[in-house]
């Protein structure tokens, strides 16, 4: 349920919090649970709940300042993660990722053979090296990430989040209505050969 409600990004740096910072956080803020409701939960008063909750979006107001911004820095590196997945250099995509990089899919890509998650570098590299032939650059919604588009209509999506220069998140988006919701633009600079299979069916670049 809270892969569905919140962004990857967000879901980075919830795994930072201590467990009853984000349990008091997610039922509250994302949720809407009463604190008096969460409070036998994590063990505490209603208003030692509410400081949980407090404390813990301080701390992803702050941490969601780290990732990167920058258009042509992301480009640039999710540039260098395509062609080194297309190469098998399994170096260089560790060199890219964060260590406690993630992986997520979205149900229906899970349902066509994609693994639901994965974490950390070695595993992402792992499940990328020499398979993301023919996924294009792209901006997804205003950011660098890439898509699959065969017979010319997207049928997957790879967001990237970024933060110190590596990539600490990649969503992978097959669902239909998720894909058409977004604001993709190809860049000519991100073409490559056919691509290959990343962990599920190639139909949506998984």
């Amino acid at each position: 349920m809270l892969g569905e409600s919140v962004g990857l990004a967000l879901l980075v740096v919830l795994d930072t919090l201590a467990p009853n910072e984000r349990l008091a956080f997610v039922l509250h803020d994302i949720f809407a649970v009463p604190y008096a409701e969460i409070a036998p939960l994590v063990d505490r008063s209603t208003a030692a709940t509410k400081m949980l909750a407090s404390r813990a979006r301080r701390r992803i107001q702050q941490g969601g300042t780290v990732a990167d911004s920058s258009t042509p820095r992301q480009r640039a590196v999710v540039r260098a993660f395509l062609a080194a997945s297309r190469n098998g250099d399994f170096d260089a995509l560790l060199a890219l990722l964060d260590p406690d990089v993630v992986f997520r899919a979205d149900r229906t890509a899970r349902q066509a053979g994609a693994p639901a998650d994965l974490d950390g570098a070695a595993a992402v590299a792992g499940k990328f090296c020499g398979r993301a032939r023919g996924v294009r650059l792209a901006l997804i919604n205003g950011t660098a990430g890439a898509v699959w588009t065969p017979g010319g209509k997207p049928a997957g999506a790879f967001r990237f989040t970024l933060a110190g220069g590596r990539i600490v998140a990649i969503e992978l988006i097959a669902d239909l209505e998720r894909l058409a919701q977004l604001d993709l633009t190809i860049l000519a600079d991100g073409r490559g050969p056919r691509m290959g299979n990343v962990g599920g069916d190639e139909r949506h670049g998984s």
